[in-house]
């Protein structure tokens, strides 16, 4: 129905004018939802949306006196269409693919909406590019099949498990690859895979991921993960795999050139390929969203394994509608979701429909004992002089701490020397991935390596310390952070120490998280355990119950779900994975990133090098980007880009200077 309704307006005297050559804007999608909404007063409405919305963005239902609003656009005059009907005949009954359920249905009304906006929008590029560039669209779609990437992934994990040595890591490893194949021949729905830090569980949940969407005709398997540090590091671990040519890698730090019109350029348009590895920010921000450019991936996310790698990092005040979406791809478009960690959270009681997730691991406590390979220690206040004292007694240490000043402020204490390296999201991605890349070749040789970092290293960033100290935070975090100590066993025990910095935890949620750990680690035996884990959260979440739906898009679907009345765009104007109010500036780290910025200053279309950029990018707060501007510190490029005196502004160990006149010195020597 939107298909054949979406362009009724360009029959219009007014549109075929201007397909003559006659210059005059012509809005031909309102036609097309005003035809829809006069066929079912319930039901057309939901296909309004869609179609109005094909070339902009699907608008609120709004009210008559808000312009540009559904209501709005209904009662509009718009140009005469009427020959349409002379020559589309639509058909005369509008019926739902599954029936309404008793609970939530606004929700799924709404999300039906954007996954039929989704197919609206993906066909018309489609249809339009075949016409237009041929070439073009004969090169999409050419990836090896879901069957032959798994009898890559079968030779590739047949290669390890021969190469690996009979410990007990590699036997519980075997042990984990086991229960997911298995797994796999299970019924689609929500499951967990609860494995320690270390376990083979990437690797394992690929296989299940593989071997169950073949069992049950799936079309793709997305891959899910936090933090673009991660991605690049999963998508590597993908390709050594499945080939470098089956893996779709999308997020804001992989750059195209930008006339490159390569098969897995035309991919992340619309996901389709049959591996996708991607943030949670693109994935769920895709989901709440009302743009065509974002939704126009949703409807090849239907008929998919999608596994959500360190599931306890969704946000808890944007919890409850991702587990909404989440529930309903299980429940109405043929998805398996698998909630992968180390940290499962407890969600229990959290699911709007009442779902039930099934563990893929039949004993996750005897897994976690047997893995143990991490004792954790509650070392209490220590001033920042005793914790650069403890890390010099040690050749090869972590320490990782709540804020960036703290990292700043420690790394100034230890000081700059060979084997010394600081973490944070004041270095631009590249200068992290390079020091990260030189810290795993360090511990690999058993050089001298002391890190400092923020939180950025715990999930899922692969290191092997003998030793961590972790500031005190929250049990997942504690975790996470004792999943960098002693990785492989090669030790007996290692030991992760949390400590109390001499300053005091940050107010808000950090101090919240923290009095939440101290409490359980007061509790428990031992702070890793699942049972441990369990307890942080459901604290956690109860503490944050009415927070954990911050914006209020559950309530504001289903207060007007009868007359469909739907915010699509304050939904997707509120529902950011990051909250980041900063200002972008590019730094100049590297020769390809100079040579970028020289192409910006003459190229017709400036905006296009924005992601090819994205590996240069820092955000900054306002205020600090406003004394930047005013100590000369940053250039504008193009009217577009803010650049930053890489000699002035920028330290090759620390990254960003910073204004702190208690670490300037420092950081600007």
């Amino acid at each position: 129905m939107v298909g054949l309704a979406h362009d009724a307006g360009k029959v219009s005297d007014d549109f075929q004018q201007r397909l003559l050559g006659m210059k005059q804007s012509v809005d031909h999608s309102t036609a097309g939802g005003q035809i829809v909404n006069s066929l079912d007063p319930m039901l057309g409405s939901l296909l309004a949306y869609c179609i109005m919305g094909h070339h902009s963005a699907m608008p609120n239902k709004g009210s008559n006196n808000q312009p540009g609003s559904l209501a709005d656009r209904l009662q509009r005059e718009v140009p005469d269409y009427s020959a349409f009907t002379q020559v589309v005949e639509l058909p005369k009954v509008l019926q739902l693919p599954w029936m309404p359920p008793g609970r939530h249905p606004g929700f799924s009304y709404a999300f039906l909406a954007r996954m039929l906006f989704s197919c609206l929008v993906d066909a018309d590029r489609l249809d339009a590019e075949a016409f237009s560039d041929l070439d073009k669209a004969l090169k999409r779609g050419s990836f090896p099949s879901l069957q032959e990437l798994a009898k890559r992934m079968e030779k590739h994990m047949a290669s390890i498990t021969a190469d690996a040595a009979d410990t007990l890591v590699n036997k519980e490893r075997a042990h984990v690859l086991h229960c997911c194949r298995e797994a796999a021949e299970r019924q689609p729905g929500l499951f967990t895979l609860t494995v320690p830090t270390g376990g083979g569980k990437t690797l394992a949940s690929l296989d299940f991921a593989l071997k169950h969407a073949i069992r049950h005709g799936f079309r793709r398997v997305i891959y899910a993960i936090p933090f673009t540090s991660i991605v690049e590091q999963t998508a590597r671990v993908f390709r050594d795999a499945l080939g470098d040519e089956a893996i779709l890698e999308h997020h804001s730090n992989y750059s195209f050139d930008s006339e490159d019109d390569s098969v897995t350029r035309l991919a992340t348009e619309n996901w389709d390929a049959p591996v996708i590895v991607t943030t949670n920010v693109q994935l769920f921000e895709s989901l709440f969203s009302n743009k065509p450019s974002q939704c126009r991936k949703l409807h090849n996310i239907a008929e998919s394994v999608i596994v959500l790698d360190e599931a306890q990092t969704i946000p808890d005040e944007l919890l409850r509608p991702c587990l909404a979406a989440l529930e309903e791809l299980t429940l109405r478009y043929r998805v398996s979701v698998v909630l992968c960690t180390a940290t499962q959270p407890e969600l229990t009681g959290l699911w709007p429909m009442n779902s039930q997730p099934r563990e893929i691991i039949p004993d996750p406590q005897r897994l976690f004992l047997s893995l143990k390979r991490v004792d954790v220690e509650y070392r209490g206040t220590m001033s920042d002089q005793e914790v650069h004292t403890a890390l010099l007694e040690e050749e090869q240490a972590l320490c990782i701490v709540n804020t960036r000043r703290h990292a700043a402020a420690l790394f100034a204490l230890l000081g700059v020397s060979e084997g010394h390296y600081h973490l944070s999201a004041r270095m631009c991605p590249v200068h992290r991935k390079i020091q990260i890349a030189e810290i795993r070749q360090r511990l690999k040789e058993g050089k001298t390596c002391r890190v400092i970092s923020t939180q950025l290293i715990e999930a899922g960033v692969d290191v092997d310390f003998p030793l961590v100290y972790r500031a005190v935070a929250g049990i997942d975090s504690i975790a996470q952070a004792a999943g960098r100590c002693n990785r492989e066993g090669r030790q007996g025990i290692g030991y992760t120490y949390v400590f109390e910095p001499e300053l005091g935890v940050p107010r808000g949620w950090f101090r919240r998280m923290a009095e939440l750990g101290r409490r359980v680690m007061e509790e428990v035996e031992d702070p890793l355990s699942p049972e441990a884990i369990r307890r942080f959260f459901i604290r956690r979440f109860d503490l944050d119950g009415s927070g954990l739906d911050k914006h209020k898009i559950l309530q504001g679907l289903e207060s007007e779900w009868k007359t469909l009345s739907f915010p699509f765009k304050d939904i997707a104007d509120s529902f950011k994975m990051i909250d980041d109010f900063s200002q972008s500036i590019i730094i100049p780290f590297d020769q390809e990133a100079c040579d970028l910025l020289a192409e910006v200053a003459e190229a017709e279309h400036p905006g296009i090098y924005q992601r090819q950029l994205q590996r240069y990018t820092i955000g900054i707060h306002p205020k600090e980007f406003a004394d930047y501007l005013q100590r000369g510190w940053l250039r504008q490029v193009r009217d577009i880009y803010y650049v930053l005196d890489y000699e002035q502004g920028y330290d090759k160990h620390v990254g960003l200077r910073t204004l702190d006149s208690a670490l300037s010195d420092f950081l600007m020597a």
